[in-house]
């Protein structure tokens, strides 16, 4: 009797895919997470600064945090107004 690896699969292999697909599910969490600070960055600086200097005035301050707490509720309610898109679709 001979086994086949195609025809089977050990409950390790299954442990180590499983853990691989967590691994990168997490990866490419942190990934998009980088990238939105990014936007976040840019956009924000583009909008609230005006002259850079040694430091950051109160109204700069108080912009740049108006502004990335905006930006963060925008995003929030895009994703939550696809989730409810995609989930009535699915229906």
């Amino acid at each position: 009797m001979s086994f086949s690896t195609e025809d089977s699969t050990l409950p390790t292999d299954n442990l180590k895919d499983s853990e691989l697909q967590e691994f990168l599910m997490v990866e490419k969490q942190k990934a998009q997470l980088n990238s939105q600070i990014h936007e976040f960055n840019e956009f924000c600086w583009d909008k609230c600064m005006d002259k850079p200097g040694t430091k950051l005035d109160s109204r700069t301050e108080t912009c740049m945090v108006n502004c990335v707490e905006r930006f963060i509720d925008v995003s929030l309610l895009i994703t939550t107004r696809f989730t409810q898109l995609l989930q009535k679709s699915a229906m």
